[in-house]
């Protein structure tokens, strides 16, 4: 049997295509395993974010939540949670490392920029001016 026209098209068309999807979802397994993975400190990346999540979950109220939520929606569906667990760890941190009593709209927005790679700082400076909230306070924060 010999392969020919439009046959051989169509298996080479959907070898390119499940090898790219092959490697698009291995480039993500592959993240999320260097980020499991124990640094010096014998923690992961993960383990601290759970840490800090679990330290501070009796400052979250359902104000922060709303909020939390409402500052992720640029975020696609499939990433949200992730997005928002990385960026609810780096609010805890903020808020450990000020010894804070009570959680701020100040707390949440500098947790946000803090976890959240410099490529995306355009999209969140757009939602906060949504929000009608000004960004002057937090320019030092941009530029970290």
């Amino acid at each position: 049997m010999e392969l020919s026209g439009w046959f051989l098209w169509f298996i080479l068309f959907w070898v390119v295509v499940l090898v790219g999807l092959f490697a698009i979802g291995g480039y993500f397994m592959f993240r999320k395993f260097l980020k499991s993975m124990p640094k010096e400190d014998g923690l992961s990346d993960l383990n601290w974010e759970e840490y800090y999540v679990d330290k501070t979950i009796h400052l979250w109220g359902d104000e922060e939540k709303a909020m939390l939520n409402e500052l992720v929606q640029p975020v696609p569906d499939l990433f949200r949670p992730v997005a928002k667990q990385k960026i609810a760890g780096r609010i805890g941190q903020v808020l450990l490392e000020e010894k804070a009593k009570k959680m701020k709209l100040e707390h949440i927005i500098r947790g946000y920029i803090l976890a959240t790679p410099k490529r995306d700082h355009k999209f969140l400076r757009k939602k906060l001016a949504e929000l009608k909230i000004d960004v002057s306070p937090y320019e030092q924060y941009f530029e970290q």
